[in-house]
């Protein structure tokens, strides 16, 4: 089964998602996705702290994390020197199969375009309905109308 994908901009959004996560675990896992070309800023380093500061908050709440490396592959090479292993990179970039090819050696995997995300940025959690759209995607629900 496929993961719930979420898109973060911050420690909160990231928090917000597991804290959610722990009430409505969701069947395929959960995705936590930086922010669109997160590796250029505010960066890989700032990326996995954020993410340290919400699991730190939600200490056992299992998670796959993943940085949005645009189209940048140098940055992709520096992610995983981090110690990042799941990337997205725009397969589209000629250095593209070059990547795959490190990310193979130290075994990462690379995706060629992000997954379908709920984007946390569009809600407000502060608000009952916010957090309702939350946890049906986590349940796998369809949004509705």
């Amino acid at each position: 089964m496929t993961p719930a994908a979420i898109r973060f901009l911050s420690a909160a959004e990231a928090a917000a998602a597991l804290e959610e996560a722990a009430a409505t675990p969701p069947p395929g896992g959960l995705l936590l996705l930086s922010a669109p070309a997160a590796a250029a800023w505010p960066g890989a380093a700032a990326v996995a702290a954020m993410l340290g500061q919400a699991a730190a908050r939600h200490p056992g709440i299992p998670f796959t994390a993943a940085l949005d490396c645009g189209s940048a592959p140098g940055l992709a090479l520096d992610a995983l020197r981090q110690g990042w292993r799941l990337l997205v990179l725009d397969n589209t970039h000629p250095a593209f199969p070059a990547v795959v090819g490190a990310a193979e050696e130290v075994g990462a995997t690379l995706l060629p375009a992000a997954p379908p995300v709920l984007d946390l940025s569009t809600l407000d959690l502060q608000k009952p309905g916010g957090r309702a759209i939350l946890a049906r995607h986590l349940r796998g629900t369809p949004p509705q109308p």
